[in-house]
């Protein structure tokens, strides 16, 4: 049977997608295309933020692609120095949140110690952070996506959890989403069906 998956590849070096691995091993012939884009914006002032750690109260993450912002940000060999000889470790002193196993991969290899992997969900995690912040602590700082729901901002907000929130990527819709479905369909069925996106 043919299985086509609309998502990203998994990203990284740890060999094929599991979802086409798991497929394949079921005698199933899957295809993965993906649906989403991701536009990196507002890197000057994420940088300056990541460069001040002392006026925030620590760091949340709940997207990978907010992680790869930050590693953009770093890429400049002066940022990186600075980053190595002193910021990193005055960002380890505060609170880093992360939401999932993939995500808190991402921030270690940034050389910080996440907390929350296991929570799952923003709204676990938002719970996690109101149990263990004080209120009276500089904002928690929140690097984010232009979709991000706001569950976790709501929850803090509501419990005098300081936030601040900056968007530091957009999604949208792949650019060749269309092409490449058009180009399933038509290897697929091979003209069988006339069919129109």
């Amino acid at each position: 049977m043919r299985v086509l998956l609309l998502k990203d590849p998994r990203d990284g070096e740890s060999g094929p997608d599991p979802y086409i691995k798991e497929l394949e091993s079921r005698g199933h012939k899957a295809t993965l295309i993906p649906v989403l884009s991701f536009k990196f914006i507002s890197a000057n002032t994420l940088s300056d933020k990541l460069l001040q750690p002392e006026k925030h109260g620590g760091l949340i993450f709940t997207s990978p692609r907010a992680v790869e912002a930050v590693k953009l940000c770093l890429e400049d060999k002066d940022r990186k120095q600075e980053w190595n000889k002193s910021l990193k470790d005055k960002w380890n002193r505060k609170s880093i949140y992360v939401v999932g196993k993939a995500t808190a991969a991402l921030v270690q290899s940034l050389g910080l110690e996440p907390e929350g992997e296991d929570t799952g969900t923003a709204d676990v995690l938002s719970r996690l952070i109101i149990e263990r912040e004080e209120k009276n602590i500089p904002p928690l700082f929140f690097p984010c996506g232009s979709i991000k729901r706001e569950v976790l901002p709501t929850a803090l907000r509501e419990n005098g959890v300081p936030l601040e929130t900056l968007t530091v990527y957009q999604t949208t819709e792949h650019p060749d989403l269309e092409k490449n479905l058009k180009n399933y369909f038509t290897k697929v069925f091979q003209g069988v069906f006339a069919w129109k996106l």
